[in-house]
Parts: C-alpha cells; sequence; structure tokens
C-alpha cells in the first residue's frame, strides 16, 4: 500500500508539471484513500494477531462404498 500512495504522488507531480488538471484531482482522490487506508493498517494491532482456529473436522464427502454401490444400482433400475 506503501508503494502505491508513492506511486500516487510521482503521478501527481508529473501531472501537475504536464498541466493535466483533471488528472491531478483524481490522483489526489486515489491518494487520499491510499492514506485512509493506511492509517486504517495502521491503527491494527502490530505484527498482527494470531487467532486459533482449532482443527478442522473432516467428513465423508461420499457415502461409504457398499452405500454407493446399493445407490447405483437403485438409479439403474429406477431409469429401466
Amino acid at each position: 500500500m506503501e508503494e502505491i500512495r508513492d506511486n500516487l504522488v510521482a503521478r501527481i507531480a508529473e501531472a501537475e508539471r504536464e498541466g493535466w488538471l483533471g488528472e491531478v484531482e483524481g490522483l489526489r482522490v486515489s491518494l487520499a484513500g491510499a492514506e485512509d487506508k493506511l492509517g486504517q493498517m495502521d491503527r491494527r494491532s502490530p505484527g498482527g494477531t494470531a487467532i486459533n482456529l482449532g482443527m478442522p473436522r473432516i467428513s465423508p464427502a461420499q457415502p461409504g462404498r457398499e452405500e454407493g454401490t446399493a445407490l447405483l444400482r437403485q438409479s439403474l433400475d429406477d431409469q429401466q
């Protein structure tokens, strides 16, 4: 985010040199947004905070082999 801010500052300087007034205004709006975002990031706890999410529970995505075979047979019988 700091790189984006620095790039915007450089682009504003270029636009001012070239006389691109509409471009300057748009870049200043973007710069204000980038600085606001950096401020939000700075207000958060430094270094981040680890959150324990626990271990995921893994459940079978498909029925057991015998159940699956019975369901397949039933499906085939239904089609006939």
